[in-house]
């Protein structure tokens, strides 16, 4: 189990506990985190599950791939740190991971 910390565009924060091998975005989804859509059920065809992840945490969560960062260019306000939170599987490295939705999805 690891907490994911979702911060939302106006700053509050939401702290959730999910099981290893589950995405970031069925944490979102299962937990009814505001801001994330996942219109396409984490299939990366869509960006509607978009996050932005902490500059702490980016090195462990690692880069996009080139079919995420395909993706990422259908986004709302991408930056560099932005990833789509289906793409992110959690693990216990990931414990404590902290990541910001932006002021609405694509």
């Amino acid at each position: 189990m690891a907490k994911i910390h979702f911060v939302d565009h106006k700053g509050e924060t939401r702290t959730v506990e999910i099981e290893n091998g589950a995405t970031v975005m069925e944490a979102a989804i299962r937990n009814s985190i505001p801001g994330i859509e996942a219109e396409c059920g984490g299939a990366c065809a869509c960006a509607t599950c978009h996050v932005y992840v902490d500059e702490a945490w980016r090195e462990k969560v690692g880069s996009p791939t080139p079919m995420e960062e395909d993706m990422l260019d259908f986004g709302f306000d991408v930056r560099p740190n932005s990833r789509l939170s289906c793409q992110i599987k959690i693990s216990d490295d990931l414990d404590g991971l902290v990541v910001a939705t932006p002021e609405r999805q694509a």
